[in-house]
């Protein structure tokens, strides 16, 4: 092909110049130039290695070897001619003829690489028609995918953005039809039956709006995941899902620097505590694609602690010595763990968590929540870096959770002053999906048929889904400070209510929604933030630094787990705040 491609140009460089065809010396000047433009084409591109099968075809790397190539035959040709008695072509020739050759030359190979796309796009008569909203980086990846699957379900028909710089624009032959306000008339021109929601990091008004577009119009709406839900690979086809109230409820744009998580987790042993939990589990995920030497999974549900090795591996077994059955309330045990696998890196996420029901025991929380906290920090003498995992109730709090996980915070202050490793807290708000949330509550309200239960209209938290956060926890451990607590920002407070109504309008029928008046210990809105406590962003615009006040390991003997469970309320409370022992003791009668 490319030696035709001289052939032509050469011959259309000497009839441009004569203007005539040529006699026969000219023509046997023509064909030998021909000749040796074959040659040296050949030549130089088996030094490049373009005729050797080292490149994709059409792609640009061969772009740049077919250019290089032909430029340096056609330069080779010029001073062969030039030097010569007897010009065989004009001199202007092997420029000219070069320059249509290479155009020859790049022109088939487009055709062809246009003719095998067109083979590869999903077959019209089988395919479903959609378009997709947004035109950006998530959206031209999702093309891309839709377009090189020959068997594929969906044939993109139209691309939907709000960007009016991106009208008329054409995203690998897919163009631009208009903007939300659009959404009906071009579903309708298309004959699209489907939009997917292209755009992998949204505010929760946009997903909710172009959602009740696509429905008011009579066609199915889905989503492709979050970044955050895609560590591992780039958006596809197969990413394509319904739409869930983690989608309506926002997407957070995480940035990270992988390079300082990398430092303090790559080829470190690491050790996670509570890692069957839902916070746990994908801390797991996310810690094993930094590759660290060692990932150490404990907990003491051998169900749970099953089901996160085999998501990171479908092979393992639980004699696997990355899975550590252990309870934090066996400070023997746990001190066992430490000396003989010897952690690093520790990210201590068990905890009981259930609100009203530490309300109820608080005991329970004072022996897993505080002392059990307080036998891991003991045991990690030699670490590197220790992360608390704590919680927005900790911040001025009124709950039996809250006080347990506000001890938790001052103990490890207090150790970071003892220690030569760095020991910090990171502190979030509810999350979607965890275990015991509001959410995974309402869908088993809705999955019986409701009703649903809020405690109060006005109840608002703060959420975010669980890539996200541990996203921002692996990233907060990187650039904390010894002993300090670090604040995700969680966005802004939701209304439990709306959250309800969300999820309510995606079940497949009506559920009542019922309100029940808030529970002992619930605050009505949560605070990020406690009574005197400064929001500081000095490394990451998500991650705030609070100090915190430290708190003797010693303080601990004054709890009784076992009393009465006011008593112990008001001992949790007492030490939470780090009372004098005769308020102590007033407070604890």
């Amino acid at each position: 092909m490319d030696s035709a491609a001289w052939a032509a140009g050469l011959f259309a460089a000497v009839l441009t110049r004569y203007g005539s065809a040529p006699d026969r010396d000219r023509l046997a000047g023509t064909v030998a130039a021909v000749l040796l433009a074959v040659f040296l084409q050949a030549a130089i591109g088996h030094t490049r290695h373009l005729y050797r099968g080292r490149y994709r075809y059409a792609s640009f790397d061969e772009i740049r070897a077919v250019a290089a190539t032909t430029g340096a035959t056609a330069a080779g040709l010029f001073v062969v001619d030039v030097l010569l008695s007897r010009h065989p072509v004009p001199a202007s020739a092997p420029v000219m003829g070069g320059a249509v050759a290479m155009l020859l030359m790049l022109a088939a190979r487009y055709a062809h690489r246009s003719r095998a796309m067109r083979r590869r796009r999903p077959d019209v008569r089988t395919a479903a028609p959609v378009v997709l909203f947004g035109a950006g980086e998530a959206a031209t990846l999702l093309l891309r995918s839709m377009l090189h699957d020959p068997g594929g379900r969906y044939l993109p028909v139209g691309l939907i953005d709000d960007d009016p710089h991106k009208r008329r624009l054409h995203v690998l032959g897919v163009p631009v039809r208009g903007s939300r306000q659009d959404i009906a008339s071009v579903l309708t021109a298309t004959g699209a039956s489907m939009l997917v929601f292209a755009v992998a990091n949204a505010e929760a008004e946009l997903v909710r709006d172009i959602r009740d577009r696509t429905v008011a119009a009579g066609a199915t709406f889905k989503v492709v995941p979050s970044v955050s839900e895609l560590m591992d690979h780039s958006v596809a086809v197969d990413d394509i899902r319904d739409v869930q109230v983690t989608d309506l409820l926002g997407r957070h744009q995480i940035e990270t620097d992988l390079h300082a998580i990398a430092g303090y987790l790559t080829g470190k042993r690491v050790l996670v505590t509570g890692a069957g939990g839902s916070i746990g589990s994908e801390l797991c995920r996310q810690i094993h694609h930094f590759q660290p030497a060692e990932l150490m999974m404990l907990d003491r549900d051998e169900t749970a602690l099953q089901a996160v090795q085999l998501s990171l591996d479908p092979l393992g077994r639980l004699d696997d010595p990355a899975v550590i059955l252990a309870d934090l309330r066996d400070a023997e045990q746990i001190r066992a763990v430490f000396r003989t696998r010897r952690p690093e890196v520790v990210f201590h996420a068990a905890a009981l968590k259930h609100l009203a029901l530490l309300q109820k025991y608080p005991g329970e929380a004072i022996k897993t929540n505080v002392l059990g906290t307080q036998n891991v920090l003991d045991a990690a003498e030699h670490v590197e870096r220790f992360v608390n995992i704590s919680t927005d109730k900790a911040a001025d709090p009124t709950s039996v959770l809250g006080y347990s996980k506000r001890i938790t915070e001052r103990l490890t202050a207090w150790t970071a002053g003892r220690r030569r490793g760095s020991f910090l807290s990171v502190r979030f708000g509810n999350v979607l999906g965890s275990r015991g949330s509001v959410f995974t509550t309402f869908s088993a309200q809705i999955a019986d048929g409701g009703p649903v239960t809020v405690t109060h209209p006005d109840v608002t938290r703060y959420f975010m889904t669980i890539p996200e956060a541990v996203h921002l926890v692996i990233q907060a451990a990187a650039i904390g400070r010894d002993g300090e607590a670090l604040v995700l920002e969680m966005g802004h407070p939701v209304r439990i209510a709306e959250v309800a109504q969300q999820m309510v309008q995606l079940a497949p029928e009506p559920v009542e929604i019922r309100y029940t008046g808030l529970r002992p210990g619930e605050k009505l809105a949560e605070t990020l933030f406690g009574a005197g406590e400064v929001d500081r962003r000095p490394f990451h615009p998500l991650i705030s630094h609070v100090e915190v006040p430290p708190l003797a390991a010693g303080e601990l003997r004054r709890l009784r787990p076992d009393g009465e469970p006011r008593a112990v309320i008001a001992q949790l409370a007492a030490l939470c705040a780090a009372l004098p022992a005769d308020r102590w003791e007033r407070a604890a009668s």
